[in-house]
């Protein structure tokens, strides 16, 4: 299946990770409100770069804790939210902010709202950023636009409860622009889709559990439950029944995140209908072949004996990466014979810029109760970081088009 290359040991608790689209980078959150970028040695053994993990910068991004990241649809820019109830658009490269705009409250219309910490980050397109909160808002905001205010162009309510995950849907055939329009979201014990243009298109009844992540392989939406269900629906064929494939093991431990496998591997692997992998409450990664109807578990591997799994992706050589606790890992596919790649070193190169925020100084240490608070992804709305109200005077996040 897969076999580690390296655990790279973290400075605080990790709450956030983002795999670049089309460069080795991955960026990491963390509860002290600490944002940075680290480039994998190249997956091409012509490439001369010591098989080091590099720290390209690292800042301080935020007052209370980074909650969510999310790479731009090209990679150009970093996005993050935190509990100082800021948004923030940084260049991928230097790791310097271009611009931000504050977190709208619970009320924003009337400004009578209380402060409503972000929950995820999604930008679908290059024209659009998604951001969900604990309220259940799901926020819509037009890139193109030079200048942004406080207000997104629109905001919905899914679910009754927060936004526990985002994931964009595959563009219709009838698309010009082949760019996705809807997004698939998972709240309390239901589903939603909502049109970028029309808003709200489809909702689901209650499905009997709480429904913690999603991800796209091919044409099937896959969405993990508390439980550990996958719940397998064809992507134009949401009224029938899913398929249903249990991981959750003896104990029923939650899917807390899900990342499609990418193609080729997930041929080598023998899942020739896509695969999936689930990081689960109690630290094991699941590895799932999909089929039709026949969907099964194909083999598990652990990130942790304690910790859940908080983050999952594959960077664009093809290297797995996970992230829970206070390490992260990265994989790769194992070999025939099982042998492991001794190529990548755990050591880190800490010769990365600081590009500590001016907006983000004073006190760094994070609450302890918002870091238990952050032990499993279906407790994000209990967060006790508490974001603070911020003026009106908010920068557009300009030059994005």
């Amino acid at each position: 299946m897969f076999t580690p290359l390296c655990s790279l040991p973290l400075p605080a608790e990790l709450f956030a990770l983002a795999v670049h689209p089309v460069s080795p980078l991955v960026a990491l959150g963390f509860a002290t409100g600490h944002v940075l970028l680290d480039r994998l040695p190249s997956s091409s053994p012509d490439e001369n770069d010591q098989g080091l993990i590099q720290t390209l910068w690292k800042t301080r991004r935020h007052k209370g804790s980074c909650r969510c990241l999310t790479f731009t649809s090209n990679g150009q820019y970093i996005i993050s939210a935190g509990t100082d109830g800021l948004v923030k658009c940084a260049d991928t490269e230097t790791g310097r902010v271009v611009s931000k705009i504050a977190v709208p409250l619970h009320d924003w219309m009337t400004r009578s709202g209380e402060p409503d910490p972000p929950t995820l980050l999604s930008s679908p397109t290059p024209q659009h950023l998604l951001l969900a909160t604990d309220s259940s808002a799901l926020h819509i905001y037009d890139l193109r636009l030079s200048t942004i205010s406080h207000k997104p162009q629109q905001t919905h309510h899914p679910h009754i409860d927060y936004v526990s995950s985002l994931t964009a849907l595959p563009a219709s055939g009838s698309s010009t622009s082949g760019l996705p329009r809807q997004t698939l979201t998972t709240g309390d014990t239901t589903i939603a889709i909502t049109d970028l243009r029309k808003g709200i298109v489809k909702q689901s009844e209650d499905i009997g559990e709480e429904l913690l992540s999603s991800t796209l392989v091919g044409d099937k939406a896959v969405v993990g439950s508390e439980k550990g269900v996958l719940r397998v629906w064809g992507v134009d064929d949401w009224d029938n029944e899913p398929e249903r494939i249990h991981v959750g093991g003896l104990h029923g431990e939650g899917a807390d995140v899900l990342s499609s496998v990418p193609e080729r591997i997930g041929e080598q692997l023998g899942c020739s209908d896509g695969g999936v992998i689930a990081g689960m409450g109690d630290g094991s990664i699941k590895i799932v072949g999909l089929g039709k109807g026949k969907g099964k578990l194909m083999g598990e591997i652990r990130h942790d004996e304690i910790e859940p799994v908080g983050g999952l992706g594959f960077e664009v050589g093809g290297r797995m990466i996970s992230g829970g606790g206070d390490v992260v890992k990265v994989w790769e596919q194992a070999t025939i014979d099982g042998a492991q790649d001794e190529g990548l070193e755990s050591a880190v190169n800490g010769g990365g810029a600081d590009s500590d925020d001016q907006d983000a100084e004073g006190d760094e240490e994070s609450s302890d109760e918002e870091e238990k608070q952050r032990k499993r992804k279906k407790r994000k709305k209990k967060g006790k970081g508490g974001a603070k109200s911020v003026g009106n005077g908010i920068l557009g996040f300009g030059g994005m088009d």
